[in-house]
Parts: structure tokens; C-alpha cells; sequence
């Protein structure tokens, strides 16, 4: 059972995070805008576990979604779920599909500003398979499943978005 929890950073950074999605997504939010208009033909949000296949995510179809976000889950957890957000991501997105991603990460083997690295430090103290990841990685294991880094944001608190557009199926 995973508990949600609310933290201040989450109040903090979700005006800037709906400013990127704002610019690549017309809905403001994809539940209200469908409880509004009472649209039958839109799925609701859902949480997913990652690191189960992405057959076990609530039924989706190869090739079923315009859009995944996936927020601040990459530092916070191991190598692997990464690697199965990236492997699902690749199979359930359409072609020219959105995974957003937010988060703090490493540039080329480098963490900045000391915050970071004092962050990245206490989370592998915390957990080894823990610690902020490269976006060289990302921009590799998204290759690998037919999603292409598109853009990078700078967000606050030292955060980025990186955004990858899906260029083929895989």
C-alpha cells in the first residue's frame, strides 16, 4: 500500500510544473475537465505502480495515451522503476505521446548547486538505490524506447521538466 503525502514543495512547485504542462496540454486539469463535461470517452487520472509491467497499468493499450507525467518518483526510488516507467512509457504512449517528468538530476556526471549534492547525498544514505539521475541516462533509456528528450525547463528549487517526445514505435 503506498501512502500519498502532501508536502510543501509539492505546493510550491505544482504552479510552475501546470505552466509547462499548460504549454504542451490544452486541459487545465484532465479530471475536472471531464467531470465538467461530463465527457464518458475520457479515462480518469490514475497512480501507477511502476515497478510492476506496463500490462498491469489499469489496462492501457499499446499505443493508448497522449500524455504521462511522472513527478518527483526517479530520485526517490530504485534504478529499476526508472527503467520500467521508461519500458512502459515507450509501449503506451502514441506516436508524437508526452512524458513529462519533474524532478532534481545531474548534468553529465554533475550535481549542482551544493543543495543538490547535499540532497543526492542524504537520499543514497537514506536508500543506495536512491540518488538524482543523469539526464544522459534518461536521454539514453529514452532512445532505447523510441521517446526522443525534446526540451529541458528550469524550474525552481533547482528542479527541471524534461520533456520527451515519442518518435517511434518500439
Amino acid at each position: 500500500m503506498c501512502k500519498m503525502l502532501n508536502a510543501a514543495a509539492a505546493d510550491r512547485n505544482k504552479e510552475p510544473i501546470l505552466a509547462v504542462l499548460k504549454s504542451r496540454v490544452t486541459s487545465d486539469s484532465i479530471e475536472a475537465y471531464r467531470q465538467y463535461h461530463r465527457l464518458q470517452n475520457v479515462k480518469p487520472p490514475i497512480y501507477l505502480d511502476v515497478s510492476q509491467s506496463w500490462e498491469n497499468w489499469g489496462g492501457f493499450q499499446a499505443e493508448s495515451c497522449d500524455l504521462v507525467v511522472n513527478i518527483n518518483m526517479m530520485h526517490i526510488s530504485p534504478l529499476a522503476c526508472t527503467m520500467g516507467l521508461f519500458n512502459a512509457v515507450g509501449k503506451i504512449l502514441k506516436r508524437q505521446g508526452l512524458l513529462l517528468t519533474y524532478g532534481p538530476y545531474a548534468f553529465k556526471g554533475s550535481i549542482t548547486p551544493q543543495s543538490n549534492v547535499d540532497f543526492d547525498q542524504s537520499l543514497r544514505y537514506r536508500n543506495p538505490e536512491w540518488g538524482l539521475r543523469d539526464v544522459s541516462f534518461l536521454k539514453k533509456l529514452g532512445q532505447e524506447n523510441g521517446l526522443r528528450l525534446e526540451e529541458i525547463v528550469d524550474m525552481p528549487a533547482n528542479n527541471q521538466c524534461l520533456l520527451f517526445l515519442k518518435d517511434s514505435v518500439v
